[in-house]
């Protein structure tokens, strides 16, 4: 069922292999074209879509380096970027395997192959282009996490495959990727949906407010503490207790906190009597994990127990991709919001919004986008309705100084180009290298 509308295009020089590839396919999708020569590749592109091309690496019998099969995966990727690409080979080479992945072929595989490989490859492309179309998660509060970048679904992903259980989740990343809402989906898609989802940011209580705030307390159980308040931890019973920047808590919190876990149980302050606990954890951090691996910051066993899983969010610089994406979708918000008629937006605009580093990551785009709709003038959104305030210029120094080399040259290069207003030209001069070695960086980036 999964491969009935696919469509699928093999490229070989050898008659064998399009006569046993196409006997293999043609009942399971929906076409099967076959061709010796790859030199017929960008006509047949333009004539149908393709889900994944099969694509022979060698086409000159007395030349096996695979370098053909590299020059028209290239062309191929230039045509159409997002087709899948299988490429098989009779020479089972591992350094030609590496070299393909990282040309943009989505697998690789050698003659002759196991029919069963085949389809398990082919149906893995397809099951991840079917995933992808979905772009997006919707909290009950109408609030959609959006992407499309392979980053982004690998989140989804994950979601999807740990939220209907009870593990307990860590989420990591830096501030204004969405930590929160990955929380709120999580307890949304799972079992416990229609119980309490208490968040609590302890990251933000001194040491007697963490006490009672999470335990609760009995009346008379200090001074002030005029009546019985019924703890976090409690309220959340049954339900999703979420915590966020769980990394910033003392070492004399972390102690408290892993005693109600590992117990099940909480004793309000004042009171005698435990009460028995039912909940799912989820934290939240935006400590990386080498500060989390610091035992004089925080204790391992803790760390253990509330982190069963794992869920990464990436920095928007990291997924350029998803800017158009949800530029579009805040747009669309604030253009109601403000009561304005809808906007277009240049590419000049999108341009520069992929020109800057974001450190304040999707939290940042949108009030910068709330920005450019509020004072727009008319309904056309170009590179002077967008301004980026001197504190967001000012905070990309503080974390290039963590970046590896490679970062730190995609953020460089990314800075300068937002200074030029993204003019290729002045940004190439600036960075003292040619125009077609900064587009060459333009595209290994994906800016």
């Amino acid at each position: 069922m999964l491969l009935k509308n696919a469509n699928i295009l093999i490229i070989d020089d050898d008659e064998d292999v399009l006569i046993a590839l196409r006997l293999l396919l043609k009942s399971m999708v929906n076409t099967v074209t076959v061709n010796k020569n790859p030199n017929s590749i960008n006509e047949l592109l333009q004539q149908q879509n393709y889900d994944v091309v099969i694509l022979d690496m060698n086409f000159n019998g007395l030349v096996n380096t695979g370098n053909e099969g590299i020059f028209w995966l290239k062309k191929i990727k230039e045509i159409n970027a997002k087709i899948d690409i299988i490429l098989i080979t009779a020479y089972g080479d591992i350094d030609l395997a590496i070299r393909s992945l990282k040309e943009g072929a989505s697998d690789f595989l050698v003659k002759p192959w196991k029919n069963e490989k085949m389809i398990e490859a082919i149906k893995t492309l397809i099951l991840k282009k079917k995933t992808a179309k979905s772009q997006h998660l919707e909290t009950k509060k109408g609030i959609k996490i959006i992407g499309e970048s392979d980053v982004m679904q690998d989140v989804f992903v994950k979601i999807g495959k740990v939220a209907p259980t009870d593990a307990n989740i860590l989420i990591l990343g830096e501030n204004g990727t969405g930590k929160d809402l990955i929380a709120q989906t999580i307890h949304e898609q799972s079992n416990r949906k229609n119980k309490p989802f208490i968040k609590v940011d302890v990251g933000s209580l001194t040491a007697s407010l963490f006490e009672s705030e999470l335990f609760g307390y009995q009346k008379g159980a200090f001074t002030g503490a005029n009546e019985d308040r019924m703890g976090r931890l409690e309220a959340a019973n049954g339900g999703t207790l979420f915590l966020d920047e769980i990394g910033n808590i003392t070492l004399g919190q972390q102690v408290r906190l892993l005693s109600v876990l590992q117990n099940r149980q909480v004793i309000p302050i004042g009171a005698n009597i435990a009460i028995d606990l039912d909940i799912r954890l989820i934290c939240a951090t935006n400590l990386g994990l080498s500060a989390l691996a610091d035992e004089h910051k925080f204790r391992k066993d803790l760390i253990y127990r509330i982190n069963t899983v794992d869920i990464i969010m990436p920095p928007l610089r990291d997924r350029s991709t998803d800017i158009t994406l949800i530029s579009h979708y805040f747009i669309d918000i604030y253009a109601e919001k403000y009561f304005k008629e809808p906007f277009k937006l240049t590419s000049e605009f999108i341009r520069k919004l992929k020109s800057h580093s974001f450190p304040g990551n999707v939290r940042e785009l949108q009030y910068i986008l709330e920005r450019s709709v509020i004072m727009a003038e008319g309904n056309v959104l170009d590179t002077d309705d967008l301004v980026f305030s001197a504190i967001e210029r000012d905070s990309i120094g503080t974390i290039t100084k963590t970046m590896n080399l490679e970062t730190l040259e995609k953020t460089t290069i990314l800075n300068v180009i937002e200074k030029n207003n993204g003019n290729i030209s002045k940004s190439a001069k600036e960075l003292g290298i040619t125009r077609t070695a900064l587009y060459r960086r333009l595209h290994k980036y994906d800016i």
